[in-house]
């Protein structure tokens, strides 16, 4: 959802976090986890391109674009 809502690609997100675009891939259809520092560095650069991080309220977590 946050790489929907920032409209940027798989390639795109793996360069700014410094990751694979095949751990990205696994991550995003479920087909494996990922490690923490990998999860932190995503993260990172999910928040550094204007996305807040929403917690559990009730209905769920959730991402939305910084005012």
């Amino acid at each position: 959802m946050a790489r929907a809502a920032l409209k940027i690609g798989v390639r795109d997100l793996a360069e700014m976090a410094s990751v694979t675009t095949a751990t990205l891939t696994r991550y995003e259809n479920e087909r494996g986890g990922m490690h923490a520092d990998t999860r932190d560095k995503v993260k990172r650069a999910l928040e550094a391109a204007g996305v807040e991080f929403i917690p559990e309220n009730g209905g769920g977590a959730g991402v939305r674009l910084k005012k």
